[in-house]
C-alpha cells in the first residue's frame, strides 16, 4: 500500500515529494472462497485513514485513489470499497486489468519518448500480471493474467524453499496460463524495445548484476534472459531468508522472488526477447500523468 505526493502542475513531471507506505499485499488476505478476510479489511481501513492524515499535512489538494487485482478479483471486493466508502469518505476506483495495463504503458511511453517506437511492456504485480503493446500512447493490446508474484507463491510454492515438484507445477501452470496471451503478442509487429516495470522487475534486475538504486533513476538498467534463467534455478533452491540478504531484494518481497523469477522467465521466453530495459516508471506514475493531461486540458 502506497501513497505517492508529487507537484501537480502543468507541464510536470511526477518525482515524489514525500512518500507513505506500508507492507500489506491483501493478496495474503484471501481465504479460502477468495474473499478478503476481516483482518485485512481492518489492515486496509487503517492504511486508509491513516495515508489521508499524512496527505492532509502535507497539504495534498487532490486525490488519486485507486485499487487493482487483489481488490477486483475477490469475492467481496465491492462490499470492501462500499465499506472503506462509508468509513472514510474516500472511493477507491477499482482499474480492470486492461485499465492497469494502458496506465502502465502510458508511463513507460512518457518515459522512453516517440523516439522508442513500438513498445512492449511487461508488469509483474502481487495479484496479476499484465501486458501491453503499442507503437502510441495507448497500448494496441493490452492484457491481464492472474499471474501475481504473490498469487503464485500462495497457490503453487509453499514451503521454504518450496519442493522441486511444487516448482515444476508452478512452470507448467505460468506456461499454460501464458499461452493464449502469448500467442495473441506474437502475432503483432515485432516490438523496437522490451521493457519491464515493477518492483519484481527492479529486483530481479539488481540480482542479475544491474545498478543500485543509489545510483538514480536515469542509469539505464537491464535483465537478461540468460541471467534470469541462471537466478531462477538459483533462487529455487534458496530460502526466503536467504533471498532477502541478495541486492535489491527487501524482506517483504523475499518470498515471493522465486514466482516473479518464474513468470518473468516463461513471458520473455514466450515472447522471444532476450533483454529487457527497466523502466523506473510504472502504475502509479501513469495514473499521475493521465491526472496530469486532464488539468492541462482544464
Amino acid at each position: 500500500m502506497h501513497l505517492l505526493l508529487v507537484d501537480a502542475h502543468p507541464g510536470a513531471h511526477p518525482i515524489p515529494f514525500a512518500s507513505f507506505k506500508r507492507p500489506l499485499q491483501l493478496v495474503n488476505f484471501l481465504d479460502h472462497d477468495g474473499a478478503i478476510s476481516e483482518e485485512g479489511q481492518r489492515e486496509l481501513l487503517s492504511f486508509v485513514e491513516d495515508a489521508e492524515t499524512f496527505g492532509r499535512e502535507n497539504n495534498a489538494e487532490d486525490l488519486l485513489a485507486f485499487s487493482t487485482s487483489a481488490i477486483r478479483e475477490s469475492s467481496n471486493g465491492e462490499q470492501v470499497l462500499a465499506r472503506l466508502r462509508s468509513r472514510t469518505g474516500i472511493a477507491l476506483t477499482e482499474l480492470s486489468g486492461p485499465e492497469e495495463a494502458a496506465a502502465t504503458f502510458l508511463a513507460v511511453r512518457r518515459w522512453y519518448g516517440w523516439g522508442s517506437g513500438t513498445i512492449l511492456n511487461l508488469d509483474i504485480g502481487g495479484g496479476s500480471f499484465e501486458l501491453a503493446i503499442g507503437a502510441d500512447e495507448k497500448p494496441d493490446l493490452a492484457a491481464s493474467v492472474p499471474l501475481g508474484s504473490g498469487r503464485i507463491t500462495r497457490d503453487w510454492l509453499q514451503g521454504d524453499p518450496a519442493s522441486a515438484g511444487a516448482v515444476r507445477d508452478a512452470r507448467r501452470y505460468i506456461r499454460d496460463t501464458l499461452a493464449s496471451p502469448i500467442a495473441r503478442f506474437s502475432a503483432l509487429a515485432t516490438p523496437t524495445i522490451a521493457c519491464g516495470t515493477s518492483k519484481s522487475f527492479r529486483s530481479l534486475a539488481r540480482i542479475a548484476g544491474a545498478a543500485p538504486q543509489a545510483a538514480g533513476m536515469f542509469v539505464q538498467r537491464e535483465l537478461h534472459l540468460r541471467d534470469l534463467r541462471l537466478w531462477s534455478t538459483r533462487l529455487s533452491a534458496m530460502a526466503a531468508d536467504d533471498r532477502a540478504n541478495l541486492p535489491g531484494v527487501s524482506t517483504l518481497r523475499a518470498n515471493q522472488m522465486l514466482a516473479a523469477s518464474l513468470v518473468a522467465e516463461a513471458a520473455m521466453e514466450g515472447l522471444r526477447i532476450e533483454t529487457l530495459r527497466i523502466c523506473p516508471w510504472a502504475l502509479r506514475e501513469g495514473l499521475i500523468l493521465r491526472r496530469f493531461d486532464h488539468l492541462l486540458a482544464g
